[in-house]
């Protein structure tokens, strides 16, 4: 199980590392680094809206987020989803949210900055990268509760591919 559980995390981190490399070597590419400052590598300077791998998907309660990090001093953007300010506006007490996919019955992974979660406190730490898991289940579920009782969790957002 802890192998099993290392390996996702393992590939959720390459997964949001190779979907932001083609977005960073444009950034660079629109961006010359002798002329300009570093904080000009921005979601600004990219066409993000064309790449959002989460377009083709129907989305209750999350949107998704064009976000940016730069760790050591290198810019990368990248898409996620993240919940809705309705959603994360709403008051929520005892449980964790989770990533679940209702057919299988398997978790997945939050994004938390550059490291993979399976739980998060709370709603504006709800962030899910672009995933082997979320290509491969047609319908993931943002749970709030207990994990172990999924069931019974409320389900909170969903996302459903389209196919």
């Amino acid at each position: 199980m802890i192998r099993r559980t290392a390996l996702r995390t393992l590939t959720t981190v390459a997964v949001a590392a190779a979907l932001a490399l083609p977005l960073t070597q444009g950034a660079q590419a629109a961006t010359p680094a002798a002329t300009a400052p570093a904080a000009a590598v921005t979601p600004a300077t990219t066409n993000a809206d064309d790449d959002n791998p989460f377009r083709w998907m129907e989305l209750d309660g999350l949107r998704a987020d064009f976000q940016s990090m730069c760790p050591a001093g290198h810019c990368v953007g990248f898409w996620s989803l993240v919940l809705t300010d309705d959603i994360a506006r709403q008051k929520f007490e005892g449980g964790k949210f989770f990533v679940y996919a209702p057919a299988t019955g398997e978790f997945s992974f939050f994004l938390d900055t550059d490291i993979a979660v399976r739980t998060v406190d709370h709603p504006d730490q709800v962030r899910l990268a672009d995933t082997e898991f979320m290509r491969s289940h047609p319908r993931v579920e943002v749970r709030y509760g207990d994990p172990g009782h999924a069931g019974r969790a409320r389900v909170v957002a969903s996302a459903t591919t389209l196919m």
